[in-house]
């Protein structure tokens, strides 16, 4: 009896001590920080975090969500299908503070206009989300990502009162134009974000959506107002580090469209040639439709083998077609079946339809692919005419 008293009391004892660790000061801060772009495409759309400041209880710590979970069972795999969870981190300011600074991005705070039940309420909700139990959840680049979290766990502290205004030079866009104004259009990654993005992105973005930049989280934060209140969310705002101006190098050399604007030469002129001669070069149409077919597969993978929502609906497949695949066995024919010259108009048609796609804005598509698609048009016209012959 004796210890199970002692026992209930240490017990007692813990749960007290841990609900005042867990309970902020009258004196507490919670702000947002918004960390700027670095050189990398996985961070060229910069980061929000938490930041709980108390200094009577020795508290100064960052809670971010959308940390990878390296430990996860088949993470690659996972990774490519969408369906690997993330998780919210914690660690301390100085050595967050550190890291960016080394990594030379800028950094933002703003300190949220909130009671001290309303930072208790917020901090609590982080406290507990950060359990093992409760650390994982399933990513979503445009509606769950480490920005639409702060947004939705500001809400959660203010019971949904949270009423965000556009800031005033907000224009309206497209998810794909609101990712591209963080990139170079003639990068390697704008290009392969356009591959393999289908078009539910060029869809118009509603203001609140525009949030899933931490950019615009600080923007719209700025100008949000606290309902009940009419007070504005943020109290004050400052740049904690400002990051330093280096030489930026022309990568042009090695950009996409000069990349394929040689290949796209040299297609047309061995097309040119084999028209001189009368021939046809094997070899560069079973590449052609080797490459072209494989990255069709890909695409429908994509759309349709993951759970990543961005990837539906690409008209990319118009132009990597994935039966390209299956018609390699006509190319090494001199002779071949009267439907395969069908199917290479086919395949003009639907370089056509691709056009009339990026035309009327259904899909926008890389432009560093413009001179392999006119490559592509001429040497499917020159097929056309050498397999009449």
């Amino acid at each position: 009896m004796y210890k199970t008293l002692l026992f209930l009391l240490f017990f007692l004892l813990v749960k007290i001590c841990s609900a005042q660790e867990n309970t902020l000061s009258p004196e507490a801060k919670i702000s947002v920080l918004t960390i700027g772009p670095g050189t990398s495409l996985n961070d060229s759309f910069g980061h929000s975090a938490f930041r709980i400041l108390d200094i009577n209880k020795g508290i100064d710590v960052v809670y971010g969500y959308g940390e990878y979970d390296f430990d996860a069972p088949n993470f690659y795999l996972k990774f490519a299908q969408g369906r690997l969870n993330y998780l919210i981190s914690k660690e301390d300011f100085q050595r967050f503070y550190r890291v960016y600074v080394y990594f030379n991005r800028t950094i933002k705070e703003q300190t949220l206009n909130l009671s001290h039940d309303e930072k208790q309420k917020l901090y609590g909700f982080l406290i507990k989300n950060y359990k093992p139990e409760n650390r994982k959840y399933l990513y979503d680049f445009f509606f769950d990502n480490c920005a639409t979290k702060i947004k939705d766990v500001a809400n959660v502290s203010l019971n949904n009162g949270i009423t965000f205004h556009a800031p005033k030079h907000d224009k309206d866009a497209s998810f794909r134009t609101l990712i591209q104004n963080n990139l170079n259009r003639n990068s390697w990654g704008s290009l392969g974000i356009d591959i393999c993005l289908g078009s539910v992105i060029d869809k118009k973005a509603t203001a609140e959506d525009h949030m899933f930049l931490p950019e615009n989280i600080y923007k719209f934060f700025n100008n949000a107002v606290i309902k009940d209140r009419n007070k504005p969310l943020v109290e004050s705002s400052r740049v904690i580090f400002s990051k330093k101006e280096l030489p930026v190098s022309n990568g042009f050399l090695t950009s996409p469209l000069l990349i394929f604007g040689i290949l796209g030469a040299l297609i047309l002129f061995i097309t040119y040639k084999d028209s001189k001669k009368n021939k046809r070069s094997i070899w560069l149409d079973i590449t052609l439709f080797s490459i072209t077919g494989i990255i069709g597969v890909l695409l429908l993978l994509l759309w349709f083998a993951t759970d990543h929502k961005g990837t539906h609906q690409n008209y990319n497949l118009l132009w990597a077609f994935f039966l390209n695949l299956f018609m390699i066995p006509q190319l090494f024919r001199e002779k071949t079946n009267s439907w395969f010259v069908k199917y290479i108009k086919f395949l003009i048609i639907l370089l056509c339809l691709l056009t009339l796609h990026w035309i009327i804005g259904v899909q926008v598509f890389a432009i560093g692919l413009i001179p392999l698609l006119v490559a592509l048009f001429v040497r499917y016209m020159y097929l056309v005419s050498h397999f009449k012959k």
